[in-house]
């Protein structure tokens, strides 16, 4: 197995993350996206050409060249924006790769423990019948109401380093028999870590994560190597719950005012669908359904 960055909980290499970034990026695309013309066969590598890339961006093949071997120093914006462009990146990549190739310095950030403000708490506790939490950096489940301790398990019997989507998603196989599309959630998990990484690339306790589970899942290190990133706020996820069987439930993210690096994410069914009567069921069982995992019984009427 190759070895996998962060393997050690050092900082993550934000030169390699940009150098292969933009080269998937750039692999991604074909000439006809772009309507130039393709030589078939005589075409050596995937996707785009450096010296193609560089004429789309309005740039020099050495400096484009430079950039994608990760020396990003003094690149501008507009440089920037111009790649974004002929990459067609969506807003969220166009984001990442301005972290990677101009980063911010947010090191002492990232050695204060993520706080849930006591009034966001009570705000979760009063949303009756709606699944909500917080999620922050590294994935990491901050705060949760009883609701979505009974849609997605009692996260209070875990440690609190277990607490973690990722961990979740990747090493607990209970989440894979919840998921009916597993794939979709476990891609969402490495984009918002991707993510992470190009805001926090010198993050110890996110290269000890993104290291623990390139050596323990096979499936985490074959999404990482893609690269990918997206932000998704909105939605619709499939569940297979223990207790109350199939749930179709929409969820909206929000960006919390004060902590752009916590989200709160809530669920509902659609008025009057099976879902919603299932999440009624979860509500009047209180405690019991909080307790379910997988193989659980319904709790006696």
């Amino acid at each position: 197995m190759d070895e996998q960055p962060g393997l050690s909980g050092a900082p993550l290499d934000r030169r390699a993350e940009l150098s292969e970034f933009l080269r998937t990026r750039r692999a991604r695309l074909k000439p006809e996206d772009v309507g130039l013309p393709d030589f078939g066969r005589h075409r050596r590598v995937p996707g785009l050409r450096r010296e193609e890339l560089a004429q789309l961006a309005g740039v020099s093949v050495a400096y484009y060249t430079r950039l994608e071997q990760g020396n990003g120093r003094n690149v501008s914006a507009e440089v920037l924006d111009s790649i974004a462009r002929a990459l067609r990146l969506t807003d969220a990549e166009h984001a990442h790769l301005t972290h990677l190739a101009k980063p911010k310095h947010k090191k002492k950030q990232t050695a204060r423990p993520q706080q849930v403000r006591v009034s966001l708490r009570q705000l979760l506790d009063t949303l009756d019948g709606v699944p909500a939490y917080v999620v922050g950096r590294r994935t990491e489940i901050l705060a949760w109401n009883p609701m979505a301790a009974a849609v997605f398990g009692d996260w209070a019997e875990l440690p609190a380093a277990e607490r973690n989507w990722a961990r979740l998603i990747f090493l607990n196989p209970d989440y894979r028999e919840l998921y009916v599309d597993w794939e979709q959630k476990a891609i969402d998990i490495v984009c918002a870590l991707r993510m992470d990484a190009g805001c926090y690339p010198d993050d110890p306790r996110l290269s000890a994560l993104v290291g623990e589970l390139s050596v323990k899942s096979e499936d985490f290190r074959r999404l990482w190597a893609t690269h990918d990133v997206k932000e998704k706020s909105h939605g619709v996820k499939r569940l297979r719950h223990p207790l109350v069987g199939d749930l179709s439930l929409n969820f909206e993210g929000f960006r919390l005012a004060g902590d752009g690096d916590q989200t709160m994410v809530a669920y509902h069914a659609e008025p009057g669908s099976p879902s919603a009567e299932a999440l009624r069921l979860l509500a009047s069982w209180g405690v019991d359904a909080t307790r379910a995992g997988a193989g659980s019984q319904a709790p006696s009427a």
